[in-house]
């Protein structure tokens, strides 16, 4: 922005002559009308620093301007705050100025107003409250444009600090640290990331900054020159060979510097990287090709090569990274990649901004950085702005206040209702109304990001049938919903019974297993009253019905207890195998045919030197040999002392086909532990389904019900069921 004593109207006048000409007639007239309703909004308007609120919303236009900004970005800039203590309408913006335009000033009113709310948070929530407060700001922004007015805002605030008071300064820096340094570096704006990271270290870590400054020996404007010079040479020597290249590069800033201090507790003369350049080839031969001409120009520094090409890291990251005395006699890193893998880092699993931050994973707000980032990629290429309102960019989920300023994540359409339920059950149960930034709202309502919701509770409050009806729109989230019904369910023992012996017989399918338990005795082992006391159990979640499905059939039998042998002796025992009634030693091995697993009902088959077979009961081939070699069929049972033993087992999946289904299965079964043995799949393209057959080892009915389980939950699966 122009400086001077010059009055706010001569400032603006001067501001609109010196735009580039990258602004044509129709662009200035519309900033002119911008520049009109700001003049007549409130001219006496100061922000902190003490500049007025036009001069510093010029500042900030300033700087996205540079940034090659649409008009209707920087219009937006100029209107930063009118909305508030004015005369001026969001009527008023949408009739000068356009639909886009209002809308943009109006996010940018409500992120205004976040600024104001501040809350005590505890040192171990301080990192979980700012990455929901960056989410907060990417939810209330519909359009990706208002986030780099508020990040261009943060810039021009922290090149101002140097006039406020220490501790004025230093929340602004720690602000800027924590939430918007890390916007600008997930939304690729990397010239103004730089930036704002070095001026909140100067104010947080003053002496540590003058260390580094002066030892960087140079200004940032000769290390560019520099860099220049190395990329010129580069391109020549490339072209020279027949190597398609895209060069870049920059001098590492003081933060990144003093970051790297810290994590490796080294000297800035330890640190290679303080002059990078990138080089993006065609393929992985380009890349090998192009490290040997830059080992050609200059000598290669030992320990400081990796090649992630030939060894990715764990999140799939890909380039030859090598450090070498350039130019001058001073240190360069050089990072060679093909294109494909350049797109990964930045945009896939192996994004940077999520490596440099080690957030946590979440695939929808990811998808949204993505699609911002493209977008500022094509409005950088083409120079235009498009699909502002793309699907794409519609975010899932919506981030709202408590009273005291905590953020809070919900699902895109949640309720106050909802909100209650977040912040604990008993409040949900509670709730009787609500209030959204101040005023009273339906529990229907929709809530928006950035919005302030208090709730409004009754000590007897108890939750409502109608809550859980999905027409009346009370509840959005299938978490508060559950909570409700878990309310209904611990009241009414019938609809638990019902639960129970529907959980029960789903189990007892998906496990083949044929004999139903003894409910009267299972009663009595757990201390319940009758039979359908077990169902209810179960429908209440006291009992899985795993516990009564497969263990069941022991509970029926107690009297083979009689026949066991001394244990001390037997040795099928001590393994933790089988016990064959009435016999010591005698050898045992598990059928091939229906794979019996603890606790299955079993039964053993005496064969001709090869000591007992164990088969299920209800194996069809112990059916066929009951009739023509009866005699040769003895009571076996489980031995009570069961150690890790691994049974083979078969399951089936039945889903609909898609990519990844079988990626998610294996998953599960390395995260569960469980060895394959063998897999068989089959596609049938006529009703788009697939079939798979997997032969595993578990330990015991437990781990294979828990495995099903989780296999079950898996988007698009029909059907799990163990095979005999």
């Amino acid at each position: 922005m122009p400086e001077g004593d010059s009055a706010d109207a001569a400032v603006v006048a001067h501001w609109l002559a010196m735009l580039p000409d990258g602004f044509d007639d129709q662009d200035r007239l519309q900033l002119r009308k911008a520049a009109d309703i700001a003049l007549a909004a409130n001219p006496e308007q100061r922000i902190l620093s003490g500049e007025t609120q036009l001069r510093h919303a010029l500042s900030i236009a300033e700087i996205l301007v540079k940034l090659r900004m649409d008009r209707e970005t920087v219009a937006a800039a100029m209107l930063l705050g009118v909305l508030k203590d004015s005369a001026i309408s969001l009527t008023t913006l949408k009739q000068a100025l356009g639909e886009n335009i209002a809308r943009m000033v109006d996010d940018l009113a409500r992120i205004g107003q976040l600024t104001d709310v501040s809350t005590e948070i505890s040192p171990e929530d301080e990192e979980e409250h700012a990455e929901n407060l960056r989410r907060l700001l990417l939810g209330i922004a519909e359009d990706v444009r208002v986030v780099l007015v508020v990040v261009a805002e943060q810039l021009h605030l922290m090149r101002s600090a140097r006039g406020l008071s220490q501790e004025l300064s230093r929340r602004l820096a720690k602000e800027t640290q924590e939430i918007y340094a890390p916007l600008a570096n997930r939304l690729g704006i990397w010239q103004i990331k730089w930036e704002l990271e070095d001026l909140a270290l100067r104010f947080l870590h003053p002496d540590e900054y003058k260390q580094i400054a002066s030892q960087l020996g140079g200004r940032r404007a000769d290390r560019e020159q520099f860099i220049k010079e190395v990329i010129d040479l580069l391109r020549e020597k490339f072209l020279a060979v027949g190597i398609n290249a895209d060069i870049s590069g920059r001098p590492k800033h003081i933060y990144s510097i003093w970051r790297k201090m810290q994590r490796k507790a080294v000297d800035i003369k330890q640190i290679f990287d303080l002059r990078a350049v990138r080089v993006l080839v065609d393929d992985i031969a380009q890349c090998y090709a192009t490290l040997g001409v830059v080992h050609g120009l200059w000598k290669h520094i030992p320990g400081e090569f990796d090649d992630y090409i030939a060894t990715p890291k764990a999140n799939l990251y890909q380039s030859i990274h090598t450090a070498v005395i350039g130019p001058e006699e001073k240190t360069l890193e050089v990072q060679i990649r093909t294109r494909d893998m350049h797109y990964h880092s930045e945009l896939g699993v192996a994004a940077h901004w999520r490596y440099k931050e080690n957030t946590k994973q979440d695939n929808d707000f990811e998808r949204r950085i993505v699609w911002m980032r493209q977008w500022l990629e094509r409005k950088d290429e083409n120079g235009e702005s498009t699909d502002l309102l793309d699907a794409e960019m519609e975010a899932t989920r919506i981030y709202v206040l408590t009273p005291m300023g905590k953020v809070v994540e919900l699902p895109k359409g949640s309720t106050p209702l909802d909100f209650a339920y977040a912040i604990h059950t008993d409040i949900g149960h509670q709730c009787r109304g609500a209030r959204v930034d101040g005023h009273i709202v339906q529990l229907t309502r929709s809530l928006r990001s950035g919005e302030t919701v208090e709730v409004l509770t009754s000590k007897n409050g108890t939750p409502s049938r109608d809550w859980i009806n999905p027409h009346l729109g009370y509840l959005h989230s299938s978490k508060a919903r559950n909570r409700v019904k878990q309310w209904f369910k611990q009241l009414d023992y019938k609809h638990h019974v019902e639960l129970g012996r529907a959980a029960l017989e789903r189990e007892m399918t998906r496990l083949s297993i044929n004999e139903k338990p003894d409910l009267e005795v299972v009663a009595t082992k757990h201390n319940l009253l009758h039979a359908e006391d077990v169902y209810a159990a179960i429908g209440r979640g006291d009992l899985s019905p795993i516990q009564v499905a497969g263990l069941g059939s022991r509970e029926k039998n107690p009297t083979q207890e009689v026949l066991i042998p001394d244990l001390s002796r037997n040795k099928a025992a001590v393994k933790g195998e089988v016990v064959v009634a009435g016999v010591d030693d005698l050898m045992t091995s598990i059928a091939r045919c229906c794979k019996p697993v603890p606790y299955d009902p079993i039964i053993g088959f005496v064969t001709r030197g090869r000591g007992v077979t164990v088969h299920r009961r209800d194996c069809s081939n112990i059916r066929a040999l009951q009739e023509i070699e009866g005699d040769r069929l003895v009571s076996v049972h489980w031995s009570a002392q069961q150690q890790e033993t691994s049974y083979a087992v078969d399951f089936l999946v039945v889903a609909s086909d898609r990519k990844g289904l079988l990626r998610d299965i294996s998953a599960i079964l390395t995260n569960e532990d469980i060895d394959v043995i063998g897999v068989n799949t089959n596609s049938d393209r006529k009703t788009d389904s697939a079939s798979m057959r997997f032969t595993i080892e578990v330990h015991n009915m437990e781990q294979l019900s828990r495995l099903l389980s989780k296999v079950e939950q898996l988007p698009d699966v029909t059907l799990v069921k163990r095979l005999i």
